[in-house]
């Protein structure tokens, strides 16, 4: 092999090299959520950067957006759902009560005051440790008939949560805290009235830890094989330079022979014609 062909074969592999690195850089990118508040989205990167996605954050007019690369798209989402993200749009006591026309309905007045009562108590419930969502669901008194007895309070709570928790040990406290804020179940047989049902999420997965090897952070379960890889690369290509350099130097080293052969060439051819006249 000569060194021209040698030369051609290096600048071939160092082609392909770029153009791998060229698609591996150039991954299409596409947006995960969209008008998110500023917290919603807060939370979501550092859930995603925990599990080893980067996540980028973009503002808009009516929000936060957040821009991934498409391959992490699908796991991206897994995540999402399992930690209950984003969170559901909560309205406050203020936002629920705030005047729509010039007078509101007795029903009207109601509608709202459940509808809050309902989202405070969620989002409080929220506050548990490992309490991925939660909804309430309250009835106040209300005479079904004329005449009729009046229908006591009671309320339905559903707690999706993140493994570990006790139940046994939730339910009670939760039992206090819905009865407690809603009339007519302060006592001890309206917490009976609190109905409170529990079930379990999918269990958080374990963080990414990260480490750095020369310019690449990865993660620590994939350093060694980084790091044998980046050896490999560099012995490989120490061997191929050293091979290149060889070659180089063998063949300037044949492209000199061929003067030297023809002296002593000649030098034999008259050396064979001066024996011959002495033999004669």
């Amino acid at each position: 092999m000569n060194t021209t062909q040698t030369m051609r074969r290096l600048l071939l592999y160092a082609g392909m090299l770029c153009v791998i690195g060229l698609l591996s850089a150039c991954s299409k990118v596409v947006t995960l959520q969209s008008n998110l508040s500023d917290t919603d989205a807060n939370e979501i990167v550092m859930v995603l950067n925990q599990q080893g996605i980067v996540v980028e954050k973009k503002p808009g007019k009516e929000g936060v957006g957040l821009m991934l690369a498409e391959t992490d798209l699908a796991r991206a989402t897994s995540i999402m759902n399992g930690a209950g993200l984003p969170r559901r749009g909560r309205e406050s006591l203020g936002e629920v009560f705030k005047k729509q026309g010039m007078i509101s309905t007795p029903l009207e007045e109601r509608v709202r005051y459940l509808h809050g009562l309902s989202e405070e108590l969620g989002y409080t419930l929220q506050q548990f440790d490992n309490v991925i969502s939660a909804r309430v669901h309250v009835v106040l008194p209300e005479r079904v008939a004329p005449g009729e007895p009046i229908q006591p309070s009671s309320a339905a709570v559903f707690i999706k949560y993140r493994p570990p928790i006790d139940e046994d040990a939730i339910t009670p406290r939760v039992q206090r805290l819905v009865a407690s804020s809603i009339p007519g179940l302060a006592s001890e047989d309206g917490r009976a009235k609190v109905s409170v049902v529990l079930t379990p999420g999918e269990a958080a997965l374990p963080g990414v830890k990260w480490t750095t090897i020369g310019p690449f952070k990865v993660d620590v379960d994939s350093a060694r094989g980084l790091l044998a890889t980046l050896i490999a690369l560099g012995v490989v290509g120490a061997l191929g330079l050293a091979a290149g350099g060889y070659t180089l130097v063998k063949g300037r080293g044949k492209l000199g022979k061929p003067g030297k052969g023809k002296a002593d060439a000649g030098a034999a051819e008259a050396a064979g014609a001066k024996a011959a006249k002495a033999a004669a």
